[in-house]
Formats: structure tokens, C-alpha cells, sequence
């Protein structure tokens, strides 16, 4: 790979460090925030990462887009939650699990507590959707198998999109995703 000069906001995957964008340029050295291993310098010759997406140096890139593109790999590929909003109704409540004859004493926890962890199952199930896809040794064929089981548990989950404030958060089953 030839030692091409990269500007501001590429997309580099490092050997050792994983995924990362570039942020600052040195005049021997990158600076690269890596998405599991935080910012770390890189001679501007090493050239055993993959480029993913390579930004002229010349290329003017503010601050929003850096902000945007560094936000954009981060919800891709790491476990990093987005705050989620619950719908106002049930600021405040509380879900209570009782068994139907009373013999066990019901169980009581906070919406709050509940959504947060609804919210975490479904950003785990977008960064294991992203990681396989992105897999060099799955066929496609699997890819596509495997995506249809990750398609149906968004089905399973659908009941809790009550819980949130704004749509575009809902999980979408197979008949939604048909529709898009």
C-alpha cells in the first residue's frame, strides 16, 4: 500500500487497535481516536492499516463533521449507548411482577430501571448486527440467515416500543422492515 497522506475525519482500522479517525495531523504523525482504545499516535508512513475512508489533508473538515463522522463510527462499532428517551407517561412508574395465585411476593422495580435495560438489549443487538456484517469470514449466505434471526428479534421486542418517547427508536419486526 502506497503511503498516502490522510486529512481530518478519515476512517483507518488499525492491527492492534481496531477502528479509528483521524483527528489531528502532526507533521510526522497522526493523532487517531480509536474507538476501544482512545487517541493514539501513528507515523504518518505506517502503512499496515486499512484506509476505509480516506479524507484529503487539504480538504477542509469542521468541527460538526468531525463530531458527526467520530459519533457515526462510535454508534457502529462499540458498545456506547445513545440516550434514549421514555415517553413522559411513565416517568416516575414502576413495573410489578406478581404470580397469579400470591404465593411469591411480588417483584417491584422502576420504569426507568426497566427501559434502561430494554435500551441496552437493543444496542447490543445493533452492535452484534453491525459486527456481522462487517465479518471478512462469514459467506454472505450467513450474513443474510444470521440477519433474519437478528430481523425476528426486533419482532419479539416490538411490545416495548410503548416505552419510548420518539418513534424512530421503536424496534421494527420483519413486516415494518419489508415496508422500508
Amino acid at each position: 500500500m502506497e503511503n498516502t497522506v490522510l486529512g481530518i475525519g478519515s476512517r483507518v482500522k488499525h492491527p492492534a487497535f481496531g477502528l479509528g479517525v483521524i483527528i489531528r495531523l502532526h507533521q510526522a504523525a497522526y493523532d487517531v481516536c480509536f474507538v476501544q482504545h482512545g487517541i493514539k499516535s501513528v507515523g504518518k508512513h505506517y502503512n499496515a492499516w486499512e484506509i476505509i475512508e480516506a479524507i484529503p489533508p487539504d480538504e477542509q473538515v469542521s468541527f460538526s463533521d468531525f463530531e458527526e463522522r467520530l459519533a457515526k463510527v462510535l454508534h457502529a462499532w462499540s458498545d456506547i449507548s445513545e440516550v434514549v428517551p421514555l415517553a413522559d407517561r411513565w416517568d416516575g412508574g414502576k413495573l410489578i411482577i406478581a404470580s397469579a395465585d400470591g404465593s411469591v411476593k411480588p417483584k417491584e422495580i422502576s420504569i426507568d430501571t426497566f427501559f434502561h435495560k430494554i435500551v441496552m438489549v437493543r444496542d447490543r443487538i445493533r452492535v452484534m448486527e453491525q459486527r456481522i456484517n462487517a465479518h471478512k469470514k462469514l459467506s454472505e449466505s450467513d450474513k443474510v440467515d444470521l440477519q433474519q434471526y437478528i430481523t425476528r428479534m426486533y419482532g419479539s421486542l416490538t411490545t416495548f416500543n410503548i416505552l419510548f418517547k420518539y418513534k424512530e427508536h421503536h424496534f421494527v419486526g420483519e413486516r415494518s422492515r419489508a415496508l422500508q
